[in-house]
């Protein structure tokens, strides 16, 4: 009888634990940025719903010969660390929610997390 018990209730336990939802994987909102197009004018470009904890490289200012991004605008939920180079390396800088700077600030990456 006590076996019984202690595997229901491992069992009951078990599916508690998968029924619980996780922490959110995507930080919501938009990212923009102002990149340079291959006609040298300047485009905004974002990340839409980005993926937290992720680096993610500017697509627009990913190559070694091209210009990179600047004038961010952190319009998500989530902080972002923005990087002055690629795959989250060089000089670092924080924009807090809704926070955002100008067009002296350069950046080839980013990645986003929550505050808790």
């Amino acid at each position: 009888m006590r076996l019984r018990s202690t595997l229901a209730a491992a069992v009951g336990a078990l599916a508690l634990l998968f029924s619980v939802p996780g922490p959110a994987s995507a930080a919501e909102g938009e990212f923009t940025y102002v990149y340079t197009d291959i006609a040298g004018k300047p485009r905004v470009g974002g990340l839409v719903d980005p993926e937290s904890l992720v680096c993610l490289t500017i697509p627009e200012a990913a190559g070694e010969y091209v210009p990179p991004a600047h004038t961010p605008r952190n319009h998500t939920t989530a902080t972002a660390l923005v990087f002055t180079g690629p795959d989250c390396d060089g000089d670092e800088y924080i924009l807090r929610p809704g926070g955002s700077a100008s067009e002296r600030l350069k950046l080839r990456s980013v990645v986003f997390f929550e505050r808790f």
